[in-house]
């Protein structure tokens, strides 16, 4: 039995209480299926500003780039508001991605079922279930694009600029296109190609792959409409492929759909097994060290390297039977329910640790 090597990024905020409660999870899985991880912490974000000088180390860098997948908590707070642009926490997220090529973010909007009631959405809307898939992508566009301030008609400005290559653009179609594949053979494309000169590439290309795939139906949206028919008829989507920015909004827009974004996980690829997992939440500074923190997101992220990463699917499958269950006896104080009992981030995770273990 090979030995998987997971490094573990717990970041700022409650980004060290989620990924202790998700590697406990991790352990418990991995007892029960007879998985060997080795876990090995690594530096980001301010808690790397404070400790190395910069929000990325090299040797973060090398640690990641040897190990099988990499496990995030979150990255950022108030301390580090006033930093230069260069040493903001967030760099380190932007560049950990870039370093490992990690081009294509999976962010999966799924209702569990006893959730369904703290959904802003109409039940009839929702209908029994959902569960949407939206593929982002995550090394291109306007955050990677030219960018700076100048002087305009002698006024102050800035500028950022959107531009994506058609080989980027094949890559992250042609992954959406095998995921609508595995499911039911429908993708949306979803672009701004009325205006931007990079969403009209953006749209001539994904139609070009698409001759690749002649099972899955391929439709267009403009990205406001989008955004409206997510929450208007969210069930006509199953696959949403769409640019870095776009993706942004509208994954954060998904997960109140589902309830809550403490419940939302999400993987970045490279498009062979390596990967990284991180909640999409973010760091939470105000709750930070109460115990009081939503750790499933977190959990489901771990599901998803144990599928994608590290070839153990029966393991992940446990873990998200362990949180649609561990939803109808206890509850963090994001997603509280009359009647049913509440519980602090630590306990929470013995909880789903408990259930996978019997």
């Amino acid at each position: 039995m090979s030995v998987k090597k997971v490094v573990l990024l717990k970041g700022d905020g409650i980004g060290p209480e989620i990924v202790n409660a998700a590697c406990g999870v991790m352990k418990a899985v991995s007892k029960k299926h007879n998985i060997d991880i080795e876990f090995e912490e690594a530096l980001i974000g301010g808690i790397a500003v404070d400790e190395a000088g910069e929000p990325l180390p090299q040797k973060t860098i090398d640690s990641c780039k040897a190990a099988d997948a990499v496990l995030l908590g979150a990255v950022g707070g108030y301390k580090w508001d006033s930093l230069p642009s260069n040493l903001r926490p967030e760099r380190g997220l932007l560049g950990i991605r870039k370093a490992l090529g990690l081009f294509a973010n999976l962010r999966p909007a799924k209702i569990f079922a006893p959730l369904k009631s703290a959904s802003p959405i109409k039940d009839e809307i929702i209908g029994d279930s959902l569960d949407i898939l939206i593929v982002r992508e995550l090394t291109g566009g306007i955050y990677f694009g030219d960018k700076g301030q100048r002087e305009v008609n002698g006024a102050p400005a800035a500028f950022d600029t959107e531009c994506y290559s058609v080989p980027e653009i094949e890559r992250i179609a042609r992954m959406a296109f095998e995921f609508a594949m595995k499911r039911s053979k429908r993708l949306c494309s979803v672009d701004k190609e009325n205006v931007l000169e990079s969403s009209k590439l953006w749209r001539s290309v994904v139609k070009r792959v698409a001759e690749e795939y002649p099972e899955v139906e391929l439709t267009h949206m403009y990205v406001d409409n989008a955004a409206m028919q997510l929450v208007r008829n969210p069930k006509q989507f199953d696959v949403i492929v769409t640019s870095n920015m776009f993706g942004d909004i509208l994954s954060d827009e998904a997960s109140q759909i589902a309830g809550s974004i403490g419940m939302l996980a999400s993987a970045s690829l490279n498009g062979d097994a390596r990967g990284l997992y991180e909640p999409i939440h973010g760091s939470a500074p105000d709750i930070a060290g109460k115990d009081i923190a939503n750790p499933l997101a977190t959990i489901l992220s771990a599901a998803m390297m144990l599928r994608f990463s590290l070839d153990e699917p029966a393991a992940a499958d446990d873990i998200e039977k362990a949180v649609a269950d561990v939803l109808n006896v206890a509850r963090t104080p994001d997603i509280a329910e009359d009647g049913i009992k509440t519980v602090g981030c630590t306990e929470m995770g013995r909880l789903v640790e408990n259930i996978i273990l019997g």
